[in-house]
């Protein structure tokens, strides 16, 4: 028995040096506070006033630039908030085409671009392409593809022919334009002296390639 005795309070010892450690990070863990976790909320994290925004593609060239008079970032949707905006597209071997309207919400890092108020696109001719006008009251624009539409009633201008209609679809890629119930055309002439006037109706598509 007197052999025992000394490993018998070793164990004595070891359980309460076991108990007392579980018992001072249980209280450890409950007298410090944690930081609860933090509500995301769609509020201002950054803002910026007179800015200019430059896209490149890999060789380092320009290809999309927004500027604006004042814009606000938002963390949650990592979205830009911009007053008066400019957007301007570049693409090479693609005529240049350049938006403006009241306000704009960047989205997706630069991929999608919303135009909101008085929106108007002008896509710069060439020599082989007529001036085109787009506006509407919202054009959305996707700068990768080169491609603006929208879904509200909108007024094309191609030249000297111009198209009224609800919901438009423009690829600068390919120079195809999709107007979806449109009415009140008026086309121009192969020499620019004449004009006809359609109704077409609600359900009907047209394709039209400037």
């Amino acid at each position: 028995m007197k052999e025992r005795f000394p490993s018998l309070i070793a164990l004595f010892l070891l359980l309460v040096l076991v108990t007392g450690s579980w018992w001072a990070a249980d209280y450890a863990q409950r007298a410090i506070q944690t930081d609860p976790p933090r509500r995301i909320t769609h509020e201002m994290d950054a803002w910026s006033r007179d800015f200019v925004m430059l896209r490149t593609d890999p060789n380092g060239r320009p290809i999309n630039r927004l500027e604006g008079v004042y814009a606000e970032h938002f963390p949650d949707d990592d979205s830009y908030h911009v007053t008066t905006p400019r957007a301007v597209g570049q693409h090479e071997n693609n005529p240049i085409t350049v938006a403006v309207s009241k306000t704009a919400v960047m989205e997706q890092g630069g991929k999608r671009i919303i135009m909101n108020g008085d929106a108007h696109v002008r896509r710069q001719p060439d020599a082989n392409n007529d001036l085109l006008d787009v506006r509407s009251q919202q054009l959305i624009i996707l700068p990768d593809d080169d491609v603006v539409y929208t879904d509200l009633p909108a007024e094309v201008i191609k030249g000297r022919s111009r198209m009224n209609g609800t919901g438009m679809h423009y690829n600068n890629k390919t120079r195809q334009l999709q107007v979806s119930a449109s009415t009140d055309v008026e086309i121009a002439g192969s020499e620019g002296k004449q004009q006809r006037r359609t109704e077409i109706p609600a359900n009907n598509t047209d394709q039209k390639k400037p």
